[in-house]
């Protein structure tokens, strides 16, 4: 995806403000077609959804820990887990539409291309506040969110790399990177 700078209050959460109303422009547009296709569109965006999983799994683990350039600029991050830390709206928002919305809008059409790419943009930002909330929130012992806190805490101090996921486990639990004590 992009890479990770220091950003202004403002500028961390200002996906929380563009991000939602692209989503459901993306939905309205694929649904309000009339296509006959209306289960293919949720379908798209429920792969959209859980394709995001697996994206956010690779980038942390891949591009975030592996390539240097993004690696030295994610330990900032790492540095710093309170700080607003993050891709800018512009570089996130660019990275979803050059690189995902307008090769489907080519290869499959409008409907499906929104859809899930709708569905991939949510789960990005389930991610930001995900991420958000573990780093800044207190949480109740033995809510999910308390689980992804601990989780995430073990992927910033554990010894071997592990916990690529913010969001769930799922993906470090298929590749064996899942480390939970």
């Amino acid at each position: 995806m992009c890479p990770m700078i220091r950003l202004s209050k403002v500028g961390y959460f200002i996906d929380f403000v563009i991000y939602p109303p692209i989503v459901m422009a993306l939905l309205a547009g694929a649904v309000g077609s009339g296509s006959p296709l209306s289960w293919k569109v949720w379908f798209a965006f429920l792969v959209g959804i859980a394709a995001w999983t697996f994206l956010e799994y690779v980038i942390h683990r891949f591009i975030f820990h592996e390539i240097a350039y993004f690696a030295a600029m994610h330990e900032m991050h790492h540095a710093d887990p309170c700080g607003f830390v993050g891709a800018p709206t512009w570089m996130s928002l660019g990275s979803i539409c050059c690189g995902v919305l307008l090769p489907l809008l080519l290869a499959i059409g409008f409907d499906l291309a929104s859809s899930f790419t709708a569905g991939l943009m949510l789960g990005y930002l389930w991610y930001g506040g995900a991420h958000y909330v573990v780093h800044h929130w207190q949480q109740q012992p033995g809510s999910r969110l308390h689980r992804l806190k601990r989780r995430h805490v073990l992927h910033h101090h554990a010894r071997k790399p592990c916990n690529f996921g913010v969001t769930n486990s799922f993906w470090d639990r298929v590749f064996g990177t899942d480390f939970y004590n």
